[in-house]
């Protein structure tokens, strides 16, 4: 059984879906590759309240230290995403790595001279949990912020949020005398 819920954000609803046991999908409604599963049934699930305080946590401007269990990425996608998605989860919080540097790993992790920076960015884009595998960012080589299913004026608010919290964060560790 697939259980969806609702959470309203500063962006805009975002759409949940899980099982019993994990996260199945995140999505701004209305963005690219936005569908929810067929026969889902709208019931708040111990995965969704999760989800939700994670969301809670996110959007206040702190860094949530923890992480709703995800459903296995290879049972969401191909293989090739499935290693796409998974450096992104190594992506840390108010920092972005470029497409050219996905595929640089990538190659390097399969052993092959090249890899398209334009494949590794269709990939993203199909990335089915939003913010909790952060796709946001990710940016151009030329540091422009390019490609984001929810839409760049998200992307640029995630990314400033980010950015403001990690400035806050280290204010305070400033602060701190000994």
């Amino acid at each position: 059984m697939v259980y969806t819920q609702q959470f309203h954000s500063p962006l805009g609803t975002i759409a949940l879906a899980s099982d019993e046991s994990t996260l199945l999908g995140l999505w701004f409604e209305g963005q690219k590759y936005f569908t929810l599963p067929k026969d889902c049934v709208q019931e708040q699930t111990p995965i969704l309240a999760q989800t939700q305080q994670w969301l809670e946590i996110y959007f206040s401007g702190e860094i949530p230290h923890f992480t709703p269990p995800l459903a296995p990425l290879h049972t969401q996608s191909t293989p090739f995403r499935e290693s796409v998605w998974t450096i992104l989860r190594t992506i840390p919080y108010g920092r972005t790595i470029t497409y050219k540097e996905i595929a640089q790993t990538l190659a390097c992790q399969r052993g092959i001279a090249k890899m398209s920076a334009q494949a590794v960015g269709g990939a993203v884009g199909a990335n089915p949990i939003a913010l909790l595998i952060p796709c946001h960012r990710v940016i151009g080589s030329d540091k422009s912020l390019t490609g984001y299913a929810g839409g760049l004026k998200r992307k640029e608010w995630l990314l400033g949020l980010e950015r403001e919290s990690t400035k806050k964060s280290n204010k305070k560790l400033n602060d701190v005398s000994f």
